[in-house]
C-alpha cells in the first residue's frame, strides 16, 4: 500500500476524515502538524509567534525528506502549506479535500471546540487575509492533487468511504 497524502486549507477535515479513514482500512495515520509539535516541543501556534513562518516551513521540508524515506502504508495528515514539498508526489497519491471557504469558516465555528480550533489556527486570525489565502491556494491544491474529494456538507465518513474507492483505483 502506498501513503495516501491528505491535503487542503486548514479547518477543511483532514483529521476527522483521516480518524474515519484508519477505522476502515489498514492504514494509519499521522499529522504533520503533529509531528512538527513534537520535533520542536511547542504547538504550531508558538513555532509561528517565536519563529515566524519561514521556520515553520522549513521544519516541513524537513519532515517532508523524512517521510519520503521512512514511511509507508500510512495516510499523512498535512497542515494547510505543506502541499508545497517538492517531494510531495515522492510520498505517496496525493488526496486534495475541497469545500467552499465559507463552508470550512461554518464548520470550524460550528464545532463544539471552535475556539480552540481557532486558536490553534494563526492564519485565520484574520479572515479577510485567511480567504484571500484560500483563493491563492485552492488552484494550487488543484495542481498537486491525484485525486481531489468534494467534502462540502458530507459527514467524514462518507468522505472516508469516497477516498478509500478512489484510491482504489490507483492500485
Amino acid at each position: 500500500m502506498k501513503n495516501i497524502i491528505l491535503i487542503g486549507f486548514m479547518g477543511v477535515g483532514k483529521g476527522s476524515i483521516a480518524r474515519e479513514v484508519i477505522k476502515l482500512s489498514d492504514y494509519i495515520s499521522i499529522d504533520t502538524d503533529d509531528l512538527i509539535e513534537s520535533m520542536e516541543n511547542r504547538v504550531v501556534k508558538k513555532i509561528f509567534e517565536q519563529s515566524g513562518e519561514a521556520y515553520f516551513r522549513n521544519l516541513e521540508k524537513k519532515l517532508s525528506v523524512w517521510l519520503e524515506k521512512n514511511v509507508t502504508n500510512t495516510l499523512i495528515s498535512t497542515g494547510g502549506g505543506f502541499f508545497k514539498q517538492e517531494n510531495l508526489k515522492d510520498i505517496g497519491l496525493v488526496v486534495f479535500l475541497n469545500s467552499p471557504f465559507d463552508k470550512i469558516i461554518k464548520r470550524i465555528k460550528n464545532h463544539p471546540n471552535a475556539v480552540k480550533k481557532l486558536k490553534k489556527r494563526p492564519l485565520l486570525n484574520d479572515i479577510k487575509k485567511a480567504k484571500e489565502l484560500y483563493n491563492e491556494r485552492l488552484p494550487q491544491y488543484a495542481a498537486v492533487a491525484d485525486i481531489t474529494i468534494d467534502v462540502t456538507d458530507k459527514s467524514a465518513l462518507d468522505c472516508a468511504k469516497e477516498l478509500l474507492q478512489k484510491v482504489k483505483q490507483y492500485a
